[in-house]
């Protein structure tokens, strides 16, 4: 198993490049279900989530081609033949995207039978949103021995109020309305960046989708979609994480292939925090050079502050003079990294949802366990500016989100090395 062995007290220097964003591929590779023609993806980011797709779409009986060289971040997926609209266990027990083949699978096959989903154990994400979306639109489902089994001759329009917002529940139904037989009305939809691109591509295809990017999203059913290419907007999270590694580690650092504007509520945080930031139309340059102070978040729905920096900004508050207090309402269970934390001489106390950080405090090296995603990348934040040599383990969980992050960082001054079986992440197939 992989392990990242980092020696701390270097500042990042230099520039890095952001990869396309996960979370914005996973739904448009899935999209590619909804059409018999190729879709061409670019800006693709190779790490675990990416290929377990692949596998699955794969499995189906799509041809899914991974591009080598210049075209490594560019995949073409055709989905004439679906011979079998299932998505198993095995292939999706770590990954929780796997329920958006949902939607596309009763939408152009009529029938599907996805498995109960995997991923982080950061807390609940129940499926019922989808499900309750897709009864209002005509499907029949019943749960049983673990997996969702769904049918329906054709989906009708319906209007559909989410009762918690969802991002992957906005997706799915989103992608379910195309096909569907006449309007479909979504309301208190998730207003993420990521759900925008989703739109962007099935408007390319031939969908009839506005308002997204908003909480009501309208869609005029179509009966067929086309083939599309379409770039994937950069990763978010994965520039600010790098953000914050750069004010962490009194770096000069510029973040480039980014976009600002989806970062609004960490740079306002990190401006009150003390940090320096400039940035341009897809950059952004930290610079590290004032002390921090300690700040106050609540990780809200976007645009607020994203619950997938909060982990990272608890790093960040380590280093803060004085008290910070971080209140966590999205995920319930999603502090597993502050006794980590501990162990690396980190001043936290969890109460509930909140945890409160009293800094600054002089973190030590200390052999630590990567327990999810994001988890992952505060504990490598954190190891970045500890005295010694810290050891992590399980950073299989960071392979799942973040591409090739250890050259990434190499390459702006971090003493970083994996050791351990190394994951491919070179890989290309046809099914």
């Amino acid at each position: 198993m992989d392990k990242f062995v980092i020696r701390g007290g270097a500042p990042l220097l230099g520039t890095v490049r952001i990869s396309g964003a996960k979370n914005a591929a996973l739904p448009c590779m899935a999209a590619a279900l909804l059409t018999e023609d190729p879709v061409i993806l670019e800006n693709i980011p190779q790490v675990r989530d990416i290929e377990t797709t692949r596998k699955l779409l794969a499995a189906m009986g799509a041809e899914v081609e991974l591009g080598y060289g210049r075209a490594q971040h560019r995949t073409t997926i055709h989905c004439k033949n679906l011979a079998s609209p299932e998505a198993s266990y095995e292939l999706v027990k770590t990954m929780r995207a796997s329920t958006l083949v949902l939607g596309p699978l009763i939408a152009r096959c009529g029938r599907a039978r996805v498995s109960l989903p995997g991923g982080c154990a950061i807390g609940s994400r129940p499926i019922d949103l989808h499900i309750k979306g897709l009864e209002s639109l005509g499907a029949k489902i019943v749960q049983d021995h673990g997996y969702v089994e769904a049918t329906a001759d054709r989906l009708k329009g319906a209007e559909i109020v989410f009762d918690k917002i969802t991002v992957t529940g906005t997706e799915d139904l989103l992608m379910a309305a195309t096909l569907a037989e006449g309007e479909t009305l979504l309301q208190n939809c998730a207003r993420e960046p990521e759900v925008a691109d989703l739109a962007a591509l099935l408007n390319k295809m031939g969908a009839r989708i506005e308002g997204a990017g908003t909480a009501t999203i309208r869609v005029k059913g179509v009966s067929k979609l086309k083939g599309a290419k379409h770039r994937i907007i950069p990763d978010r999270i994965e520039a600010g994480t790098f953000i914050i590694a750069g004010a962490m580690t009194s770096g000069d650092l510029n973040v480039t292939g980014c976009e600002p504007s989806h970062l609004g509520a960490l740079l306002s945080k990190l401006h009150e925090v003390g940090v320096k930031t400039k940035h341009s139309a897809d950059s952004v340059r930290v610079m590290g050079d004032h002390p921090l102070a300690a700040a106050d978040i609540i990780t809200e729905e976007y645009p607020g502050f994203p619950t997938d920096v909060q982990a990272q900004f608890m790093a960040l508050a380590t280093q803060a003079e004085g008290t910070s207090v971080i209140t966590e309402n999205i995920f319930e269970n999603r502090f597993m990294h502050a006794q980590e934390l501990l162990r690396m001489g980190a001043n936290i106390k969890l109460e509930g949802r909140r945890a409160v950080i009293r800094g600054k405090s002089p973190l030590s090296a200390a052999a630590v366990l990567a327990s999810d995603l994001r988890a992952s990348a505060s504990l490598v934040l954190a190891a970045l500016v500890a005295d010694g040599e810290t050891i992590i383990d399980r950073v299989y969980h960071i392979d799942r989100g973040y591409e090739n992050i250890e050259e990434k960082l190499r390459g702006v001054g971090a003493e970083i090395k994996r050791i351990g079986e190394i994951f491919p992440r070179r890989r290309g197939a046809n099914g």
